[in-house]
């Protein structure tokens, strides 16, 4: 069975909001769990700064990596746009606000 366009659509104007706010989420736990372990590591004089140099590099490229992923949902987001003002004829100036509508994934879970 066919899905229509308005279905489709309405879909993921659901669904993309949700993915680049999911990143975001993310990308603040993330920011939170480095401001923990830089703050531990200095708050615990017995063990040397230099030990948890390594981890704090780790959670850095993780930090990145949510950065970049962060920029090609919202590249996937224009790219849909333009594809719906192509396909569909809709008249796409604005994307609908994602705030109010949208709930964490914890939510859904």
């Amino acid at each position: 069975m066919p899905v229509s366009v308005t279905d489709t659509a309405a879909r993921l104007s659901r669904d993309v909001p949700l993915a680049e706010l999911s990143i975001d989420d993310a990308l603040i736990a993330v920011s939170v769990l480095m401001t923990s372990i830089v703050t531990a590591r200095r708050e615990t004089p017995d063990v040397p700064s230099a030990r948890g140099q390594a981890t704090i590099r780790r959670l850095a490229k993780a930090q990145t990596a949510l950065i970049d992923a962060s920029g090609e949902v919202l590249r996937v987001h224009g790219d849909l746009r333009t594809l719906a003002r192509e396909v569909a004829g809709y008249d796409l100036h604005e994307c609908p606000k994602a705030a109010g509508r949208i709930t964490s994934l914890r939510a859904v879970a």
